[in-house]
Order: structure tokens, then C-alpha cells, then sequence
């Protein structure tokens, strides 16, 4: 797939998964057990920015990770690093990734969710 610009929708998503995680202090942490679920920080490049996610544990050690805003262009194949502060948590590969915002955004335009205006002409207000 060719986006054609460089911000385009179709090159960032919000949910990936990842394989078994490869945790460096705690295996896994205590906090994702205890929850199942953990907030922290993960960067999929080298010099990239930190990125605020929520990770969900998976039965078979690998993580969903959920980002708090998209990112651009993750690809399966790279490895998904997480943080808590400073402190290098662990990683795993990136085996998927959820919808595009842009598949987000075409099934919002699609009709899934009517206009007010259409609702009001169903359900008359009382």
C-alpha cells in the first residue's frame, strides 16, 4: 500500500500486538499480572519520541499494546520496547497491528453512526 502523502490516515494506528514479551527485571511485571492490564511508554524506533500506551496481557506472554494517540508507520517485523520512566521494561516483535485511522475514519463516514438530525426524525424528542 502507497499512502498518497506522508500524514495520511492509512499510515498510523493505535493498536498493535505483539509476540511472547521479552521482559528484562520482572517476568512479566507484577502490575500486568496483578491487572492484566499496565500503563506505560513503548517506541518502536530507535530515536523516536516515547509514546504513552496501555498494555493488555495475552495468555501466551504477548501484549496488546493500545497508544493513547496514533502512530505513523509501525510495521510488523519491528520491536515494540517498553518503558516505565527511565527504566528499559522489555521488548517484543510486532506480529500485528489493529485497523488504520483511516479504516477508523471510512466506517465512520460509512453510515454506522447516523447524523442527530436522522435520529430526531426517528425518535421525535419529548
Amino acid at each position: 500500500f502507497k499512502a498518497p502523502s506522508r500524514d495520511h490516515p492509512a499510515l498510523y494506528r493505535d493498536l498493535l500486538r505483539t509476540n511472547r514479551v521479552h521482559w528484562i527485571a520482572e517476568e512479566p511485571p507484577a502490575e500486568l499480572v496483578r491487572e492484566k492490564m499496565m500503563e506505560c511508554h513503548f517506541r518502536f524506533r530507535h530515536q523516536m519520541a516515547l509514546v504513552p500506551c496501555v498494555l493488555t496481557l495475552n495468555q501466551d506472554g504477548s501484549v496488546w499494546v493500545t497508544l493513547v494517540k496514533p502512530a505513523r508507520a509501525i510495521t510488523p517485523g519491528q520491536f515494540a520496547v517498553f518503558y516505565k520512566g527511565d527504566e528499559c521494561l522489555g521488548s517484543g516483535k510486532i506480529l500485528r497491528m489493529g485497523p488504520s485511522v483511516y479504516t477508523m475514519q471510512q466506517g465512520k463516514n460509512r453510515g454506522d453512526n447516523p447524523k442527530k438530525e436522522e435520529i430526531d426524525k426517528i425518535e421525535p424528542a419529548t
